[in-house]
């Protein structure tokens, strides 16, 4: 039943990605990024990386949900919505894909048929009370740039008209 549940999960996170590069609306890329990074939560889960799924849902799934708000809020028609997805330099991103892959095919080939022998244990506690006590000011900090960059992001999107 896991590797089915894994097996699954890898089959919507690839079609879902395959979706963004070949969608030519980008609102509808947008949600299929949403859908191929739910994906790779669902994976974490699966793998039992309890802090890396919360993560991937409130970071990146809850960053693709405003990417939508600021594609929609943003683009003033609908033509600004539909674009080309595949520019003049496919050949050369398709090679170079193909060569990644490769290279990560022959990494990865000798551990294939590697199997876990420990069940995966709980992370969330102990990086939560890492968090809170002796890294606090970092993380405190972190959010504070992540603050300024929100307040630069909407101050540069700003027209002279809103003013």
């Amino acid at each position: 039943m896991e590797l089915f549940i894994f097996y699954s999960l890898a089959a919507v996170t690839l079609i879902s990605a395959l979706a963004v590069v070949f969608l030519r609306n980008v609102l509808h890329s947008a949600l299929f990024l949403g859908l191929a990074l739910s994906g790779v939560a669902g994976l974490f889960a699966s793998l039992g990386a309890d802090f890396l799924f919360a993560a991937q849902i409130l970071v990146y799934v809850g960053g693709v949900a405003l990417l939508v708000l600021f594609v929609v809020l943003l683009s003033g028609r609908h033509s600004d919505l539909t674009l080309r997805q595949i520019n003049d330099f496919w050949l050369g991103a398709l090679a170079i894909c193909v060569s990644v892959f490769a290279g990560l095919w022959k990494t990865f080939a000798p551990i294939a048929g590697t199997v876990a022998l420990a069940k995966p244990q709980p992370t969330t506690a102990r990086l939560g009370a890492a968090l809170m006590d002796y890294l606090s000011v970092p993380f405190e900090l972190v959010s504070l740039i992540l603050i300024v960059a929100l307040v630069g992001a909407v101050l540069f999107s700003r027209t002279e008209t809103d003013a």
